[in-house]
């Protein structure tokens, strides 16, 4: 579409010094006649586009210009504002204030109620997390493969990968990148992940299928259909965790609970978690971990 073509180019021009008319249409597959039309789109919306003539030249934004605060609405803003801060809390740079002056001469009013709302990516490792996350994206912007001491239940291994993308799902940060010991992609946690290392090793970028890129299989298997009675005390975790009508009252007053579940690892670390508050009903194989379970720590005291 030609306005999605426009937002880029905008964007285009403000990130870089200089870019050529053929350059964009290269870009875009499109003619140069088309992108010339769509310069004068962009100066006629009030972006002041400066061509230059000769060698080296090309089109570049007026110097000085403030990108015009009406492309976006106020809402706009602020949710970028959001996003932007809430990187910061994990970054080794703040772009929040940097952004804000390039889009505004000042903190103007538009910004008074950005700080609505706060989002900390941060963890625990608030140290070391800003630290991984620059080192692993400056190999995955040079194409360097990284090698590090990995933690998990099967014990602890030596590591190296082509990282290929940081994500942050399921309350937590990840670098996916293809493992050159299992020789297969994979996702590590960056809290199980440390003595970090740039190889200065290049690698050649490897073609990721759709379905290589889907990380739910990483920790779902097949569904768990877990019965079970809570004493009235857990109601707040369980409202929190799925909401008030995720159990009924049973006749013995306890809160009947039945719920899929499909990480069998984290199922049991979460039962776990409630202590004598919780009678498992069902699957009897759960029932048979758990007691398992009960066995082995109560070893521990004995």
């Amino acid at each position: 579409m030609k306005i999605d073509r426009l937002i880029v180019i905008v964007t285009i021009l403000l990130q870089k010094d200089k870019v050529t008319i053929p350059e964009l249409a290269d870009r875009f597959e499109v003619s140069c006649r088309t992108i010339q039309r769509d310069i004068d789109s962009i100066c006629q919306a009030g972006i002041p586009i400066v061509s230059m003539q000769g060698y080296g030249g090309g089109l570049t934004v007026a110097e000085g210009y403030k990108l015009d605060k009406t492309i976006l609405t106020k809402e706009e803003l602020q949710a970028v504002f959001t996003g932007i801060k809430s990187i910061d809390s994990v970054s080794k740079t703040a772009y929040g204030q940097t952004l804000m002056e390039k889009f505004s001469n000042g903190k103007g009013a538009v910004f008074a109620e950005h700080d609505m709302i706060l989002i900390d990516l941060a963890s625990w490792y608030q140290d070391s997390l800003p630290d991984k996350i620059e080192t692993i994206k400056q190999a995955i912007l040079n194409r360097k493969q990284v090698s590090f001491l990995y933690y998990s239940n099967k014990g602890e291994s030596k590591r190296t990968i082509e990282p290929y993308l940081i994500a942050f799902k399921w309350g937590a940060w990840y670098v996916y990148g293809y493992c050159l010991t299992k020789l297969e992609y994979r996702l590590f946690k960056l809290n199980r992940l440390w003595k970090l290392d740039n190889t200065k090793m290049t690698y050649v970028p490897r073609d990721i299928s759709e379905k290589k890129m889907d990380f739910e299989p990483y920790f779902y298997s097949e569904e768990i259909r877990l019965t079970a009675l809570f004493e009235p005390k857990a109601k707040y975790r369980l409202i929190e965790e799925y909401g008030p009508e995720c159990f009924t009252i049973s006749e013995s007053h306890k809160l009947l609970f039945k719920r899929s579940f499909s990480n069998p690892e984290y199922l049991l670390q979460w039962i776990m978690s409630f202590g004598d508050c919780i009678t498992v009903i069902a699957p009897v194989e759960l029932r048979e971990a758990i007691k398992n379970k009960a066995k082995n720590m109560l070893s521990l005291y004995q």
